[in-house]
Formats: C-alpha cells, structure tokens, sequence
C-alpha cells in the first residue's frame, strides 16, 4: 500500500495535542468522530510523548472524497506520516480508526512501532442500529432546523439513545449563510457504510510487531470469539478489557485507557 495514483489521497487535517519524545503517538477516531473527540485523553497521553490526532477522509476538517475504504483510508493516514517526515510512529485507532490502523500496521510494519487498537476487532460486523442512524441522519431536514437540541429531538424516533444523538449533532455546523450543515460527508459515508462494516483485512496481512487491543467490557464489538482472529494477525497482542465502559473508553473509562496505552508504549 502507498500513497500512488492507483490510491488517491486527500491532505488530513490534525491537531497537535502537545507533549515532545519519539517516536510520537498518531491517534485515529471512529466514524463521524474527529480528532475533537481524542482531545482530552489525548492530552493526558501527551504526558509521555507527542500526540498528534487526525481527522480521516470525510470527516472533521478534511476534505470530503467520493469514496472511503479502509484501505483508502490508510493510505491517506501513509501520505499524511510521509509529509510530516514521520518515519515511524505508535499508532492509536478506536473502531472503524482501529480498521484502518490494522490495514496500515500490516501492511507498512516498517511505519508502525506500536499498536493500539481499541474497541474493534479483524472481523465483519453487521450494524442494524447504524444503519438506522444514518437513516435519521439523511431524513433530517436541514432547511427547517432551528438548533442542534431541535436535530435531537427529530432524531429521536431512528436513534433511541440520547448519548448516540448529542454525538451525531456535534457534526451539524452552519455555514456562513447561517444555514445548517452535516461538516460530515454524509453522502460519502452512507455509501462506504457496508464496505466500512465488512473485515478490513486479507487472510495474509499480518503485523509482527507489538499490539494492544483494548475492549469495554459493557461492549459487544469485540468479544471471546476475537481473540484468535486477533492473534492470527498480530501474534504479539495482548488483550484488555476495561471494566465500566462501553464502546467509547476514551469517555468513559479515561483513566483507565490512558493507564493501559502508556504501559504498552
């Protein structure tokens, strides 16, 4: 895999979240997440070397593209490690970033020292609940919305849950009109939704080097029945579970999470 006309690659945005030591830690967020998200916790990772989070192809504040695979992905996070002259770096994904951190592990090991992978396993998932997000997400009538609490409030009867809904309005912006507006490439990440559900690995991609998956123990993404797929693909991995948190820890078991990572890396 590598930044070449047969993948084209669009320029990530980042945020620089402090701290100095190499190699530095490259954080990837979840899908309709951001680098925003990683904030926090990737401050508190910054005690002990440099933190640097993305923002992946349609999301946040870089550019929108057509497509979105996971492979595509990781050769946009590859162009972005050789413009910052970043030879070698830890890598950090949650969820559908935890995807696109395994391809780039795999297949460029030489780039990768460390890996973190939290909440996601090698494997496809079928995500009934999502689909129904995205369903309310695409009804939302923009033209007629008054506030992110008036988005919430539409979105109630596709997504039951209150957290899911604050999250999905933090991608609702308004322009410079005044009109509101998904900052997500809804469109984009609608179509890429089967392929962004299916396994993001080959039967041959492996990565040698060290690994930490990281699960909530209130989440069903990765469960007993991972471990061998994991250990099929990177041999070296261990595998926690944080007690009290679900699919976020980066939420809701920080401590724990920052805990975890700084011992692995």
């Amino acid at each position: 895999m590598s930044a070449t006309p047969e993948i084209p690659t669009v320029p990530l945005s980042h945020r620089d979240l402090g701290g100095s030591g190499e190699p530095p830690l490259v954080i990837l967020h979840g899908m309709l997440g951001s680098s925003r998200n990683w904030q926090t916790a990737g401050r508190d990772l910054a005690r002990g070397r440099r933190v640097l989070a993305l923002d992946l192809r349609n999301h946040g504040f870089s550019p929108h593209a057509d497509s979105m695979s996971h492979g595509e992905m990781a050769a946009d996070v590859l162009a972005w490690l050789d413009a910052q002259g970043l030879a070698r770096v830890s890598l950090l994904g949650h969820s559908m970033g935890g995807k696109v951190a395994m391809v780039l592990a795999c297949r460029q090991p030489s780039r990768v020292g460390h890996l973190v992978v939290v909440d996601i396993a090698p494997r496809a998932y079928r995500w009934p609940e999502r689909e129904a997000e995205f369903a309310a997400m695409n009804a939302l009538d923009l033209a007629t919305l008054k506030s992110r609490a008036d988005a919430e409030a539409r979105l109630e009867a596709g997504v039951p849950g209150w957290a899911m809904r604050k999250f999905i309005a933090t991608n609702l912006e308004r322009d410079e009109g005044g009109a509101w507006r998904w900052q997500v490439n809804l469109q984009a990440i609608t179509r890429a939704l089967p392929g962004l559900e299916g396994n993001p690995l080959a039967a041959g991609d492996r990565y040698p080097g060290p690994a930490l998956f990281i699960s909530g123990a209130r989440s069903d993404y990765v469960l007993p029945g991972d471990r061998g797929a994991i250990l099929r693909h990177f041999p070296a991995a261990r595998i926690v579970t944080l007690e009290g948190c679900g699919h976020n820890p980066h939420i809701e078991a920080r401590e724990a999470l920052v805990a975890a990572v700084e011992g692995a890396i």
